[in-house]
């Protein structure tokens, strides 16, 4: 069985490097924490809160982050890979570069995130907050943005192909040189008023 820790407080720990492998942690606080190049398999933060915690160079695999609260976290070089952060949120994050590869962030709060040139391969991300964020030069394929609130984002040469753009109003969004795939160029001239024949 995994190891759980329930409702601790870990402040300026220095857990460098640290192998999480399989622990659980619920309702756990984590203040000024030092995980750069940390690695977990399989961890599961549910519940969480990070202040001001360094993530630099950490790589997650298959592991769990939902409905974790992120503030002035450093994520620099950070990779998620099978990931699953649903209904976490991210407020005033260092996030590039930045790579997610697969996995389920659907309900996460990133507005305003800075994400210029972050990877984005394979997620599931619906109903995503990114108002306002920034994903300039951003490769976004194969990511289910469907419900995502995109208002006031900037996608300006961002790879889109095959993602799910439902969501996307052209119009509220600065889009020179976003690059998209042929039923993403018809989608998008459908919902600016053309007919496409």
């Amino acid at each position: 069985m995994p190891e759980v820790t329930e409702d601790e407080t870990f402040r300026n720990e220095d857990w460098y490097a640290e192998e999480l492998a399989d622990r659980r942690f619920v309702r756990c606080s984590f203040f000024d924490v030092d995980l750069t190049e940390a690695v977990s398999r399989g961890a599961v933060f549910d519940g969480c809160t990070f202040g001001n915690v360094k993530f630099n160079a950490s790589r997650h695999t298959d592991s769990a982050f939902t409905r974790c609260a992120f503030r002035r976290c450093n994520l620099f070089e950070v990779e998620f890979i099978g990931c699953k952060l649903v209904g976490s949120t991210f407020t005033e994050c260092d996030l590039r570069p930045l790579t997610i590869a697969g996995g389920d962030w659907s309900f996460v709060a990133l507005p305003g995130a800075d994400l210029r040139g972050v990877r984005i391969t394979d997620v599931r991300m619906r109903e995503v907050d990114l108002t306002k964020a920034d994903l300039t030069g951003a490769t976004v394929t194969g990511v289910d943005l469907s419900a995502a609130q995109l208002h006031g984002s900037r996608l300006a040469g961002a790879d889109l192909r095959g993602s799910d753009l439902t969501a996307l109003d052209p119009t509220a969004v600065e889009r020179a040189g976003a690059i998209v795939d042929v039923g993403q160029a018809v989608m998008i001239a459908q919902a600016l008023g053309f007919e496409v024949r």
